[in-house]
């Protein structure tokens, strides 16, 4: 098994336990979550872009996620409509 296979495994594992976790989330919003957590992706163009997915599915579902405040957005380019992202601060107990 490549590298690059077992690397995908992963992804799609991690992406299942995140829909374990909340099953409130879609593929695409797991797959921004992890995405965002492993440093994969961190705007919305790459991560369409890696994952083959149509950059306005991405907004939409990034633009949900950021509602119910699962992801957060910092910046935002009118011009490429590329958003920047990123996990929220975590609540240290």
């Amino acid at each position: 098994m490549s590298e690059e296979a077992s690397e995908v495994d992963r992804f799609l594992a991690l992406v299942a336990a995140a829909q374990g976790r909340d099953i409130r989330l879609t593929s695409i919003q797991a797959g921004l979550l992890v995405a965002a957590e492993l440093g994969i992706a961190r705007d919305s163009r790459a991560f369409a872009r890696k994952l083959g997915i149509a950059h306005s599915l991405v907004l939409r579902e990034l633009n949900d996620l950021a509602e119910r405040e699962g992801l957060q957005i910092v910046k935002r380019d009118l011009r490429t409509m590329r958003v920047h992202y990123t996990l929220p601060p975590r609540d240290e107990a």
